[in-house]
């Protein structure tokens, strides 16, 4: 079932989201819904605080190539443990922030740890564009968006838009 994705400035996108202590039928259900919202937006990544669930979920999937397998990933309380000195810089957009994209540097190379829908301890090393989405993805959890790392004008502008393309959907 694809879930409504809440829109910037919305209070709930600030805030910092609760961990799990285990996975449910619930949790479950949630991440398949984020899975089908996050595809069909289309975006690569997804965190449940941006369908309005103050849980620390995500799902992405950062397959770009044509013809390759999608590679869908469900991280419950996930958490960077380690990270590469070697930067990237990305031009990043968030489906919170839609039509709005703007570079931001990064660590090049992230290890993740979190819980999978079954319940077992994963750990993995990503890099390229996973790196930056998990990194884009647990800010959510955080309550942090791309915009807090660019200029108090820039995101001030952004904000603005936000607010009146808000404006121009609630009048439909």
């Amino acid at each position: 079932m694809k879930l409504p994705i809440l829109i910037h400035p919305d209070p709930r996108l600030k805030k910092v989201a609760a961990p799990l202590t285990d996975s449910s039928d619930a949790v479950r259900a949630l991440a398949e819904n984020m899975l089908e919202t996050m595809y069909d937006a289309p975006g690569i990544g997804l965190a449940a605080p941006q369908v309005g669930v103050l849980e620390r979920v995500i799902v992405l999937d950062c397959v770009k190539e044509e013809g390759a397998p999608p590679r869908p990933m469900v991280m419950i309380n996930p958490e960077v443990v380690e990270h590469s000195d070697e930067l990237n810089t990305y031009e990043e957009g968030c489906l919170s922030i839609p039509e709005q994209y703007a570079d931001v540097t990064r660590p090049a190379e992230v290890t993740v740890t979190w819980m999978d829908v079954d319940g077992n301890a994963q750990r993995e090393t990503l890099d390229g564009l996973w790196a930056t989405c998990v990194q884009h993805e647990i800010d959510h959890l955080d309550g942090k968006l791309f915009i807090d790392y660019l200029t108090s004008l820039k995101r001030q502008l952004i904000t603005r838009k936000m607010v009146k393309l808000k404006r121009e959907r609630a009048r439909g």
